[in-house]
């Protein structure tokens, strides 16, 4: 271990602290410093077992209480574990999203509420803020390796269109400039990277080709129903609408579709409690969904293992997690070893 104030290396031992933690002195310098194991769950006092059975709890499914009642945490505590974890969740996510080489991500947007939905706000509510009724969680899914490279939780807006689709665009590899460029006797040109199909939110146009330009081919699809009228109730879909923007013509326009996020949707529907539909459960806190979406985004990616489609009417075979199908990761993580790695924590 380096002193972290001198940030030399040579050191000697200097007996133990009357915690019975070991001492070190600097040989260069004369700093000394106590060797202190880590703290993954800063200053909270509760214990590491239990916060690890707490969180597992939350991610396959239960609820806040009904966690509380299993795993013997009050309520505040675990919400105060979800967003320490869900807040390092994302940072996590942050560094590892990089440089990634996807086929064909779907983008869609997710209705929930905070605190209390738009018909129960006030004039001034809707007007001053931002954090509480409707929200909407954007998510895009790789079609081939079914990795989630983000997420974006606010309004639907164009604005927020744009920043999703920036941050998506951010995490993409792209071709070296020489790789586009005219030589070797070849014409010069774009090299697409990605090919994105979205429903027909007017703000997702002018987004793909902020953050993509002609590095995309993108396509819109809008599935037509009837029998809509009824809330909470199954429409039958009776027809879709295909349209290349760019770069998809012909029956190439075939392939332009959302299934695959909208299954994604009901994935998190089912494991995350707080977006269960006629339920009581719900996010008080916008600060509350982003940790623990956050916490499920890590979880899917790196732990999950969605099925292979079997048209014998039983349940596939799995599949290898997103993050190993995307090179990401050589094996499918627990969930000890990704609280381990998000809180960097580090045995010895």
């Amino acid at each position: 271990m380096i002193a972290p104030t001198c940030k030399h290396e040579r050191k000697t031992g200097k007996g133990k602290d009357r915690n019975g933690f070991q001492r070190y002195k600097c040989k260069d310098c004369g700093v000394s410093w106590t060797d202190r194991p880590a703290k993954p769950l800063g200053d909270m006092r509760v214990d590491l077992a239990k916060a690890k059975l707490a969180l597992r709890m939350l991610v396959e499914g239960m609820s806040i209480r009904a966690t509380e009642r299993t795993a013997g945490i009050n309520r505040n505590t675990i919400c105060k574990l979800v967003v320490l974890f869900g807040t390092a969740c994302r940072k996590f996510l942050d560094d590892r999203m990089h440089g990634l080489k996807l086929t064909h991500l779907q983008f869609d947007e997710q209705w929930t509420w905070v605190a209390k939905k738009n018909s129960r706000l006030t004039v001034d509510e809707k007007r001053e803020r931002h954090d509480i009724g409707d929200q909407f969680i954007w998510t895009c899914v790789d079609e081939q390796t079914k990795l989630m490279p983000s997420f974006l939780i606010g309004k639907r807006s164009a604005d927020n269109a744009r920043r999703f689709m920036m941050d998506v665009s951010k995490r993409l590899a792209r071709p070296a400039p020489h790789a586009s460029d005219a030589h070797g006797f070849a014409k010069g040109g774009y090299r697409p990277i990605v090919r994105i199909s979205t429903d027909g939110f007017p703000g997702y146009p002018e987004a793909v080709d902020l953050a993509f330009g002609p590095h995309a081919k993108y396509g819109v699809i809008i599935k037509e129903y009837r029998n809509a009228n009824m809330i909470y109730t199954p429409s039958e879909m009776v027809g879709t609408k295909r349209t290349g923007i760019r770069g998809i013509e012909g029956r190439a326009q075939r392939s332009i579709g959302t299934s695959h996020v909208e299954r994604l949707n009901g994935t998190q529907r089912v494991f995350m409690k707080r977006l269960n539909r006629l339920t009581l459960c719900f996010s008080k806190k916008l600060e509350n969904l982003e940790a623990a979406f956050a916490m499920f985004a890590a979880y899917y990616n790196y732990c999950w293992q969605t099925r292979h489609a079997d048209n014998s009417g039983k349940a596939g075979t799995k599949r290898p997690s997103a993050a190993m199908m995307a090179k990401l990761a050589g094996h499918v993580w627990s969930f000890d070893e990704l609280f381990d790695e998000v809180l960097a924590v580090r045995s010895g």
